[in-house]
């Protein structure tokens, strides 16, 4: 289970506090920087000044042990009600997204998928797509997901909450990409799923890479993520302890048997 995840609305809620300003100018030309974040879950610290930056179109793996902050920082970022981000800013494409509440940041091209997936209840496959492109900006057209998406091509006339694990996970994935996406957050992708599952979500996310989408993904099981990333920034307590290449992490046991334990 990711950190902090348990008994948290995962809806969107327009009162998010703005972060306070930081005094530092962090990286002019990156397409994702954060800078100085500082999270809490009412009087629980649990970012505490994370800082980095992402190139368009590269895929970072977010690792760390449970309760490190990982899924504390993806929400942080989507702008979620829960936690605060008391300070700090964060910005995609010149667009400052501490300022917004969660349903502005998705308008500009956020997409978290969360890990517990929220599939809509009485609605089917099909039926959870096309909410989704509701508002603008669109993304992949309905006829594009089921090509990507057989599965769910199968199942499209399907109550969403009545498919498998993998098939839900297959269903939150092609429903951000239902909408024009700038920033892909993906929290636990493979938590929970068998292996030939896992192999499927893998394949999927392997063609999210080659179409160049930024992506972040936190992920307990850190070598398959490693395996996709470009980079790895591991957290803990709260802080980054490394941000390098995956395959540093790869080629590195200390490191992992230090921060991942694995």
């Amino acid at each position: 289970m990711s950190d902090q995840n348990l008994g948290i609305d995962m809806g969107d809620v327009g009162n998010t506090p703005t972060a306070e300003k930081v005094t530092n100018e962090g990286s002019a030309h990156a397409y994702f920087s954060a800078w100085d974040l500082h999270s809490y879950y009412g009087e629980s610290y649990i970012v505490q000044g994370v800082n980095f930056d992402i190139h368009e179109g590269e895929i970072v793996a977010l690792l760390g042990r449970n309760g490190a902050g990982k899924t504390t920082t993806l929400r942080s970022i989507a702008r979620m009600d829960d936690p605060q981000l008391r300070h700090g800013e964060v910005w995609l494409d010149h667009e400052p997204l501490h300022t917004m509440d969660s349903w502005q940041a998705s308008r500009k091209g956020v997409a978290l998928v969360p890990e517990d997936r929220c599939i809509i209840p009485g609605l089917t496959v099909e039926e959870n797509l096309t909410l989704s492109q509701i508002a603008p900006p669109i993304g992949w057209s309905i006829e594009r997901i089921y090509e990507h998406f057989p599965r769910l091509a199968e199942r499209r006339n399907q109550e969403g909450v009545t498919l498998s694990g993998g098939e839900q996970q297959m269903l939150a994935v092609a429903r951000a990409l239902a909408r024009d996406v700038k920033l892909l957050l993906l929290d636990e992708p493979y938590e929970g799923l068998a292996p030939v599952i896992v192999h499927e979500i893998e394949s999927i996310l392997e063609s999210v890479k080659k179409l160049g989408m930024t992506s972040i993904i936190v992920e307990q099981n850190a070598i398959a993520a490693l395996h996709l990333a470009d980079r790895a920034i591991i957290l803990d307590m709260g802080e980054v302890v490394f941000n390098g290449t995956a395959q540093e992490v790869l080629d590195n046991k200390e490191l992992r048997d230090e921060y991942l334990a694995i």
